[in-house]
């Protein structure tokens, strides 16, 4: 498949063990270009790449106290392009924190745990299933 139809997806983590294997579970379910990101600004810095949709952790400071938190993030990367859907994805099994992300338009709030994956997997196809159908109401809204 041509690079240019593929998911490009990154995903944002500070634990290097987890983000290794978000993306290989990614890389070996479909056909993804996966660019991973450690901290919240290195993921800013790439944003031009033009991802299709953003895995982004919650808490983001395990490698710098400093760093910028995921919402911080997450606003930031909806003030670039407020049409990238981010995915939270968090250890904090809080709904409040949910709710919060959910305030900074956050496209979905997912808990790590044995099934986010597979949640992530469900979320990914209706971003696009949702894209699909805007696609098709425009056209037809065109046609009138």
């Amino acid at each position: 498949m041509k690079t240019e139809n593929k998911i490009k997806l990154f995903l944002v983590d500070d634990d290097a063990v987890f983000l290794k294997s978000l993306e290989i579970e990614f890389l070996q379910s479909a056909d993804f270009t996966i660019e991973t990101f450690a901290t919240g600004e290195l993921c800013l810095e790439n944003l031009q790449h033009t991802p299709d949709i953003i895995i982004l952790d919650y808490m983001l400071d395990g490698i710098n106290k400093t760093a910028m938190n995921g919402i911080e993030t997450l606003d930031k990367i909806k003030a670039f392009n407020p049409d990238i859907p981010v995915v939270i994805l968090s250890a904090q099994d809080k709904i409040d924190v949910a709710i919060s992300c959910m305030h900074h338009k956050a496209f979905d709030y997912v808990v790590k745990s044995e099934t986010a994956f597979i949640r992530l997997q469900k979320i990914i196809t209706t971003i696009f299933r949702f894209r699909k159908m805007e696609k098709e109401l425009s056209w037809y809204m065109e046609r009138m």
